[in-house]
């Protein structure tokens, strides 16, 4: 195996550190030129312009209205905004969570939609659960739980269609069939939750409840998580009114529906 570098691999790392030096020196110097930014860089005019053409080609950066300047973009917005709403649905999520775990004594968890998976944003241990696998930032399979299946409920068909690229078997009770899952959706739309027995490992069950933003849309889930032998149907159905009032709760928190 060669140990020479890539050359296009070197030029390709140098112009993300260029681009990302382009966005810093304009957050701290508001508006500039392209031959100040070239200065800046240390770099010819012609490199600072293609740069700074690619950067306005994604919205990262625009020019004035007087033209020749250069400012950050409000595509950096839109890149901020799905951290802060994130950020925003943890904060608030977290002390409502406490209180779940507490109140259940089991698992609680959040969870998020990101690209074809389930990422887990926050965990809290109940009294129960005696080192609990901690799932914080993991992605998980969408179709094999609850957290995975209310996310999946708030989706419409379409999108439905691009993040369930396939559906494998973790136990004998994993839904694998499309049709299936898509029934199964329409009873977690009608109910307001999901439950899954022994579906990604056999042992675990989990019920989870939707999290809502502003605009009504399903943005995260909420679960209640434990060992099946412990999270049975009579544990569930008591545990199920907790959840459905904590995930409303934060879903009021971050700005849905009237009080």
């Amino acid at each position: 195996m060669s140990n020479t570098t890539d050359p296009s691999s070197t030029g390709g790392v140098q112009s993300v550190d260029r681009a990302i030096t382009i966005l810093e020196v304009l957050a701290r110097f508001g508006e500039m030129g392209v031959t100040e930014v070239a200065g800046e860089l240390d770099v010819h005019k012609s490199t600072a312009f293609r740069l700074m053409s690619t950067l306005e080609g994604r919205g990262l950066v625009e020019q004035t209205e007087g033209r020749g300047k250069y400012r950050l973009g409000v595509g950096l917005l839109r890149l901020a905004g799905a951290t802060t709403a994130r950020l925003d649905v943890v904060q608030e999520a977290r002390p409502i969570c406490k209180a779940l775990a507490a109140s259940t004594g089991e698992t609680v968890n959040v969870a998020v939609l990101s690209e074809a998976s389930a990422l887990y944003l926050d965990q809290v241990a109940g009294s129960s659960a005696l080192q609990p696998h901690n799932w914080v930032g993991q992605h998980i399979p969408l179709h094999a739980t609850s957290n995975g299946k209310v996310l999946l409920s708030g989706l419409g068909s379409e999108r439905l269609d691009e993040v369930l690229h396939g559906l494998p078997a973790y136990t004998a009770l994993t839904i694998t069939k499309r049709s299936a899952l898509r029934k199964e959706l329409d009873v977690v739309r009608e109910q307001g939750y999901a439950v899954a027995v022994d579906e990604l490992e056999v042992g675990l069950t989990a019920v989870a409840a939707p999290i809502h933003n502003a605009h009504g849309d399903v943005i995260a889930s909420l679960s209640v998580s434990g060992p099946t032998f412990r999270l049975g149907t009579a544990k569930i159905d008591s545990a199920l009114p907790l959840l459905l009032e904590a995930a409303e709760e934060i879903s009021h928190r971050l700005g849905w529906g009237h009080r």
